[in-house]
C-alpha cells in the first residue's frame, strides 16, 4: 500500500472520531437549552453543561488511551494477553473513579428510617451521628461502566474495519504488482522466442535468395522496432498489432514458394481499440512452424474480426504436413498464462486438431 492510500484511510478514521465526539460535546448544550426553552422564564444555566462536559472529558481521555495505546496492541501487534490485562486495569481504575467521585442520589425513605437511631432501644450501640451506609455502586455507575464497554467495543470495531480495508488494499496492490511482474516475465520470454524464429527464417532466405534476404532484413527491422517500442507496453492499438502481422506475413511470403498459400483477413475498418502486444503472434508462429513445408501444398489462414458485443475474434488455421502441432511450447504456454492473468474467465480459446487441418479460435473482450 502506498503512503497516500494509508494516509487517506487514517484520515477517514479520524474524521469518524471527530464527528462522534463533536456530537457528544454539543449534545449537553442542546439538551440544556431545549429544557430552558420549554420552561419559559427559566434562564440558561452553564452549571449542568459543565458537569456533563466533565464526564464526557473523562470518557474522551479513556478513548484516547484505548485508541492510541491499547487498541494497537490487539489490532496491529496481536498481543492479546497484554491488551486484555491493560483493559482490565483501565476498567478497574475507571470503576474506582466513578465510585469515589460521583455522589449517590437520595436514598429510599425506608432505608433512612432503618438507619435512624431508635429512642430507648438498648440494641443501638453505635455513635449517634454515624454517616449512613451507601451501596458500593449505583445505577449511574452501572450506566457509565456499560457506556465505557460500548466505547471500547465501538473503537475496536471501527479500527478493525479500517484495518481490514487497509489489508484488502494492500493485498490488491501486491496482487497487481505480482501480476505486472509475471506479465513482464512472460512477455520477455515471448520476445526472444519470436526473434529466434525470425532469424531462422532470414537464415533460410540467405541460402535461397540473397536479394530477398536483404529485403527481409528491412521487414525484420520493422518488427524489431515494434518489439522495442510497442511490445513492452501494457496495451497497444489494434491496428498496430495488425501492422505487425502484416510485416510478419511479408517476411514469410519471401521465404516460402507459391506452394504455401497465406491468407490474412482483417476488418475493412479497424476499430480504435487496444489489445495486449504479441498476443496473437505465437499462434501464427506455430502455424508456420508446424503447418507448412517447401515441398507440399500447404496454407495458413488468419482472420481477425470484431462484433457488436465488443469482442475480438482471432481465428487461425493451417494445413498439417506430418508433424504434430505445438501444444506445450514456450510461446503458446505463455500466451495461455497471459490470457488467464489478463482476462480471467472472460476469454475463450478453442482448438481443433483434425487429421489434415489444425485450427484455433480466440475470443477476447475489448473493454479490459
Amino acid at each position: 500500500m502506498t503512503a497516500s492510500s494509508f494516509k487517506k484511510i487514517l484520515n477517514q478514521e479520524k474524521l469518524i472520531y471527530l464527528v462522534v465526539w463533536t456530537i457528544w460535546y454539543i449534545a449537553p448544550l442542546v439538551v440544556i437549552y431545549s429544557h430552558s426553552h420549554l420552561n419559559e422564564g427559566r434562564p440558561f444555566e452553564w452549571g449542568p453543561v459543565l458537569m456533563m462536559w466533565e464526564s464526557i472529558t473523562v470518557f474522551f481521555v479513556l478513548f484516547l488511551l484505548h485508541n492510541w495505546i491499547l487498541a494497537p496492541l490487539l489490532i496491529f501487534k496481536h498481543k492479546t494477553k497484554m491488551y486484555v490485562t491493560c483493559v482490565i486495569l483501565l476498567m478497574a481504575t475507571f470503576t474506582f473513579y466513578q465510585c469515589s467521585h460521583h455522589p449517590r442520589g437520595p436514598r429510599h425513605p425506608q432505608e433512612m428510617k432503618m438507619d435512624k437511631p431508635q429512642t430507648g432501644s438498648k440494641q443501638h450501640m453505635g455513635p449517634p451521628n454515624r454517616p449512613p451506609m451507601r451501596p458500593p455502586m449505583g445505577m449511574h455507575d452501572v450506566g457509565a461502566f456499560a457506556l465505557f464497554l460500548f466505547m471500547i467495543g465501538a473503537n475496536l470495531g471501527v479500527k478493525q474495519y479500517f484495518k481490514s480495508q487497509e489489508d484488502r488494499k494492500q493485498y490488491e496492490d501486491l496482487k497487481k504488482a505480482s501480476l505486472e511482474q509475471e506479465l513482464e516475465y512472460l512477455k520477455y520470454q515471448i520476445n526472444p522466442h519470436f526473434f529466434m524464429n525470425t532469424l531462422n527464417n532470414i537464415h533460410a532466405l540467405v541460402d535461397i535468395d540473397p536479394d530477398r534476404a536483404k529485403t527481409s532484413v528491412v521487414e525484420l527491422s520493422k518488427l524489431m522496432r515494434y518489439l522495442l517500442y510497442e511490445g513492452i507496453q501494457e496495451r497497444i492499438d489494434l491496428h498496430r498489432g495488425i501492422d505487425f502481422l502484416e510485416h510478419y506475413f511479408s517476411l514469410m511470403r519471401m521465404r516460402y514458394t507459391d506452394k504455401v498459400k497465406i491468407i490474412f483477413s482483417v476488418p475493412p475498418e479497424i476499430p480504435n481499440v487496444q489489445i495486449p502486444p504479441l498476443l496473437m503472434v505465437p499462434f501464427v508462429e506455430n502455424a508456420f512452424k508446424h503447418g507448412v513445408s517447401y515441398q507440399n501444398q500447404s496454407f495458413v489462414n488468419v482472420n481477425i474480426s470484431t462484433d457488436d458485443d465488443n469482442m475480438l475474434h482471432f481465428a487461425c488455421s493451417n494445413s498439417k504436413n506430418g508433424g504434430q502441432q505445438e501444444r506445450g511450447g514456450v510461446g503458446l504456454a505463455n500466451v495461455r498464462k497471459r490470457l488467464d492473468l489478463i482476462y480471467g474467465q472472460r476469454y475463450r480459446l478453442t482448438t481443433t486438431d483434425g487429421p489434415a487441418v489444425y485450427s484455433m479460435q480466440l475470443d477476447i473482450p475489448l473493454n479490459v
